[in-house]
């Protein structure tokens, strides 16, 4: 695998932990451990950091988020629902605090992570919920962390990607906050696991395929099985047809090369472009699942860069 990589992450591939999701207890610690290293962002402006909670949805408990605002900022400023990654069964505040503080430093906006329910504990759709709860307050009460309700888009990588996804789409149908883009960064978007990535890269880099099994095991638990013809297009959204897609927030997708949820990261994008969704993608050649996580990289810095451009265009912050 490494002689098709990049040679920057071909150098650092080995070294990634390896995570094994029939063993949930055992993955959380490692991606723990990880989390306890994963170095911290030097931020060039100041920011100013709050924990709140907010209300949660119907009949569950509040919602935890962690806020990134510039500290030097005199209007109202863009925000940015940033859902992290992991399974759907993994992740938290802390894995993406230095990409959120990168973000709200670079791309001069409020950043808003939310620290949604999990599965198997809380399997659909308890977690998408807690996101929609996020995006309800960040649009009704986000003036008071200096937020243009009027700007808000949403952020996800990998399963944060595909909640991203099915936010956008959950908050269309129900009629709730408006969202002006979406940034779906290698989503996780199909419960069927048959793409030709999916099949051809078993073993890769940061992600496995088996991997994907267990988390869509564990999401829909109770709703449906993967690949059965019961899966909501709200808990994968590459079960939507064309016209299911028609009207939602422009789109920026990210996918990788090396990496077995490209297909269906690819394939959506392609779905929302069919259905009129102005719609940008990026195929990063050469370059595994969600490859800017590792530092010091020169592919790595271009990956966030575009993302930086990206996010300060679609939410129409001043350059």
């Amino acid at each position: 695998m490494t002689d098709i990589l990049d040679p920057e992450l071909a150098a650092v591939a080995a070294g990634f932990p390896r995570l094994d999701l029939a063993d949930l207890a055992g993955a959380r610690e490692i991606e723990r451990r990880f989390a306890a290293h994963v170095p911290a962002y030097d931020s060039s402006t100041a920011l100013a950091v709050k924990d709140l909670l907010v209300p949660g949805p119907q009949q569950a408990p509040d919602v935890a988020v962690r806020v990134y605002s510039p500290a030097d900022r005199v209007e109202p400023l863009p925000a940015l629902l940033y859902l992290h990654g992991g399974a759907y069964v993994m992740g938290g505040l802390d894995l993406i605090d230095p990409p959120a503080r990168l973000i709200a430093d670079r791309a001069g906006v409020v950043v808003v992570t939310v620290a949604y329910r999990l599965a198997p504990e809380h399997p659909y759709p308890s977690g998408l919920e807690d996101c929609y709860a996020a995006l309800e307050w960040l649009s009704a009460e986000g003036a008071d962390v200096g937020v243009d309700p009027g700007r808000i888009g949403v952020l996800g990588e990998s399963a944060g990607g595909g909640l991203a996804a099915a936010l956008a789409l959950l908050a269309r149908d129900r009629g709730g906050p408006r969202l002006i883009a979406q940034f779906l960064d290698a989503p996780t978007v199909d419960d069927r696991m048959d793409t030709p990535s999916m099949r051809d890269l078993p073993d890769t880099p940061t992600w496995q395929a088996m991997n994907s099994a267990h988390g869509w095991r564990h999401y829909l638990r109770g709703t449906a099985e993967p690949g059965s013809g019961d899966v909501p297009v709200h808990a994968a959204p590459a079960r939507a047809r064309v016209q299911d897609l028609v009207g939602l927030p422009p789109a920026w997708a990210a996918a990788y090369q090396v990496d077995p949820t490209r297909d269906e990261g690819i394939d959506y994008a392609c779905l929302l472009m069919q259905a009129g969704v102005p719609t940008e993608l990026h195929h990063y050649s050469e370059a595994f699942h969600v490859a800017h996580i590792i530092p010091g990289t020169a592919i790595g810095a271009r990956m966030i860069a575009d993302r930086i451009e990206a996010v300060r265009r679609l939410l129409r912050t001043a350059p």
